[in-house]
């Protein structure tokens, strides 16, 4: 009789789990289908880029320096003892445009960004300004979440390649003005290693994670409980699944892409 109960409760539990997973993904794909609908609101994606990117300039610029700076001191002692410090400005490069750059870029506008726009989203939830629009014959999905998710996927891979561009001349300062390393070495090794394989790798990861973003995100907001709590709550889940998700994609895209 116990484990009877115990397999409903589990069962009703996965149940759930999958009912919402198909609930967000119908979600995006009504998002995508408004996308190619006429008319596309060109001025609220004007909106929405400098919003995405414009307004997490500068935590992308401090972020991605010091990036480069950690990578250049743990790699150059950990090359010197193999012998192989002029391999240092290729794998500073390689590690920000395969892996680094594209994922913390996407944690920090997840941080920055995503929060905000859960919290804006959510406000007009509870506010009943979703439903007014609704009422006025606006289809909400076009005025809030189509303008946020192509935002998205234009601004992520433009604030990940400031973030290696960043993290590339972070790393330049310590290794050539601190550590004493040769200029010519750090910049010709980077471009005999690096191959445009690994930059569209990086793209690729980019366009997801901005999709990922802008679609948990916007979910999370246009579904939230009502009061101040359902706000709190939908955009601390928005922000925590966004950055799971970007990891564990991170790993199946990148074995994908090897």
């Amino acid at each position: 009789m116990a484990m009877g109960k115990l397999l409903r409760i589990l069962g009703s539990w996965a149940v759930s789990i999958i009912r919402r997973m198909g609930h967000m993904a119908t979600f995006l794909m009504h998002a995508f289908y408004f996308i190619f609908i006429p008319p596309f609101k060109f001025n609220l994606l004007l909106k929405q880029i400098r919003f995405f990117g414009n307004k997490s300039m500068i935590i992308i610029l401090l972020t991605g320096s010091f990036t480069g700076m950690v990578l250049a001191l743990q790699l150059f002692y950990t090359l010197r003892k193999f012998g192989s410090e002029a391999l240092l400005g290729p794998a500073i490069a390689l590690s920000l445009i395969r892996e680094l750059g594209p994922v913390l870029s996407a944690l920090m506008v997840t941080g920055r960004a995503g929060s905000a726009l859960t919290a804006e989203i959510g406000i007009m939830r509870i506010s009943e300004q979703i439903d007014a629009l609704t009422a006025m014959a606006l289809n909400p999905m076009r005025y809030l979440i189509v303008p946020n998710i192509v935002a998205a996927i234009m601004v992520f891979p433009l604030l990940a390649a400031i973030f290696d561009v960043i993290g590339i001349y972070g790393g330049y300062a310590i290794a050539v003005k601190l550590l004493g390393m040769s200029e010519g070495t750090y910049f010709s090794q980077m471009q005999i290693f690096v191959e445009m394989q690994d930059i569209r790798q990086g793209l690729y990861k980019s366009i997801s994670f901005g999709i990922i973003v802008s679609w948990i995100c916007c979910y999370k907001g246009f579904y939230t409980g009502y009061g101040a709590e359902g706000v709190s709550k939908a955009t601390t889940e928005a922000v925590v699944m966004s950055s799971v998700l970007i990891l564990i994609w991170d790993y199946f895209l990148g074995s994908v892409l090897l």
